[in-house]
């Protein structure tokens, strides 16, 4: 919020594409032969984008909230073969293909993703071992699970490795799910299929791996797409890159100063833009700093810290400013 006032997270845009075509693009590259979006809050956006795919795709609506796997667990009829499953609000960069021949070879009923962070109290992290069962070595980067824990204090943390939120499913596991039931992959149906000596796999994944649930993270993803345009398969809208790796659009207009920042299409700066994201068709005629300003927008005042819905219109209440 606000920036999910007039669309679910999945839509929300990274440098002009809604973040879930950088899942599909993941899913499409591996050669997925169907892709279904199983969707809740304002799923008519969802179904309108999806259509518009070059690739047999479909959304599946919720009429209550069902959680991960809840969710997942509604297409049980359709799922018989091995699966992918992909969270919709994340930009990265899967090898969905090397995943998924990690996951064959190593016999598991479930393979996840996994990325490394530097601080992994904020997560849920994912311990490994050689063999199914077996002790935890904090030197592997894949291997198989054998403990999970939320969001540890600095003592509790056995590894920095987190879960990036792709996973690779044998049909058998959702029969685990309760039918009818808000169910949640990572906090309940994983941790009961590792209560089970089931063998779970996991495996790092490089490139880039971004969770903007918090809007402040789009500022990052968006930066890091840019630094590593080069090594990533995703496409880039036309515009500059400065030195600084900031972007802009080339249907933007900048007379101002950037920093930092990503200015995209239809978008006018007049001030000054630091450490920030101005959306398609937004105006900042002041100053943006370690901001997110939302689509349609303007701002004629100085805002730093903050996160700006669509359609809004910034301004200085001078009276408010002399007292």
């Amino acid at each position: 919020m606000p920036l999910t006032t007039n669309r679910p997270k999945p839509m929300v845009p990274v440098l002009g594409r809604p973040v879930i075509d950088y899942v599909k693009d993941a899913m499409v590259a591996a050669g997925m032969s169907e892709i279904v979006v199983t969707t809740g809050y304002q799923g008519e956006q969802l179904i309108s984008h999806v259509d518009s795919w070059n690739t047999p795709s479909r959304v599946n609506q919720e009429d209550s909230p069902m959680g991960t796997a809840g969710s997942v667990k509604l297409l049980s009829d359709e799922l018989t073969e091995t699966f992918v499953v992909g969270s919709g609000d994340s930009v990265a960069s899967f090898d969905v293909a090397d995943l998924l021949d990690s996951h064959r070879k190593s016999g598991a009923k479930v393979t996840m993703a996994l990325w490394q962070v530097e601080d992994p109290t904020e997560f849920g992290i994912v311990g490994l071992s050689e063999e199914n069962q077996g002790q935890i070595d904090s030197t592997l980067s894949e291997g198989y699970i054998t403990k999970f824990k939320e969001k540890p204090t600095p003592e509790e943390a056995f590894s920095n490795l987190i879960n990036a939120g792709l996973y690779i499913i044998e049909p058998e596991v959702m029969e685990l799910v309760p039918s009818g039931e808000k169910y949640d992959f990572s906090k309940q149906l994983f941790p009961d299929v590792l209560s089970r000596g089931w063998p779970m796999y996991a495996k790092t994944v490089n490139g880039i791996w971004f969770d903007v649930g918090h809007p402040f993270e789009l500022h990052n993803a968006q930066m890091a797409l840019v630094e590593k345009r080069a090594d990533l398969p995703f496409p880039m809208p036309d515009g500059e890159v400065l030195p600084d790796g900031s972007f802009i659009s080339s249907e933007a207009s900048v007379s101002g100063h950037i920093s930092k920042s990503i200015i995209l299409a239809g978008a006018a700066v007049n001030g000054a833009v630091v450490n920030s994201v101005i959306m398609s068709n937004s105006r900042v005629n002041g100053v943006s700093e370690s901001s997110i300003v939302g689509e349609n927008s303007i701002v004629d005042s100085r805002i730093l810290n903050c996160v700006i819905g669509d359609g809004n219109h910034i301004v200085i209440d001078l009276e408010n400013e002399r007292r």
